[in-house]
């Protein structure tokens, strides 16, 4: 197991993911996002079962940093709950997991 996480956060708005991918990256609190989309969300909310277009961001961090990086999420995102959910990157090509850790400046 490594010390690399990949954050997943989406969003309904293309310019917001975005904004949000580069200002991570620009930070120093991601060594890279992706954006896919539009994707389609079915999910429980206020009770309710709803369907939105959304924008995936997968973020790619260390541990370490994670904390700054959902608090610069949470910071821009237009959600009144973001979906901020990381897992642990458990093996990946050593020249990339170098190059992730030593993008990360937090």
């Amino acid at each position: 197991m490594t010390d690399c996480l990949q954050v997943f956060c989406t969003t309904d708005k293309r310019d917001e993911a975005e904004a949000i991918a580069e200002r991570l990256v620009r930070g120093g609190l991601a060594a890279c996002v992706q954006i896919a989309g539009p994707i389609v969300s079915v999910y429980r909310w206020e009770g309710e079962i709803a369907r939105g277009e959304e924008w995936l961001l997968l973020a790619k961090t260390t541990a370490d940093g994670y904390e700054a990086l959902e608090a610069a999420i949470v910071a821009m995102h237009s959600y009144e709950v973001p979906e901020i959910v990381a897992v642990p990157i458990e093996a990946g090509s050593e020249a990339y997991l170098a190059w992730l850790r030593g993008s990360i400046t937090v």
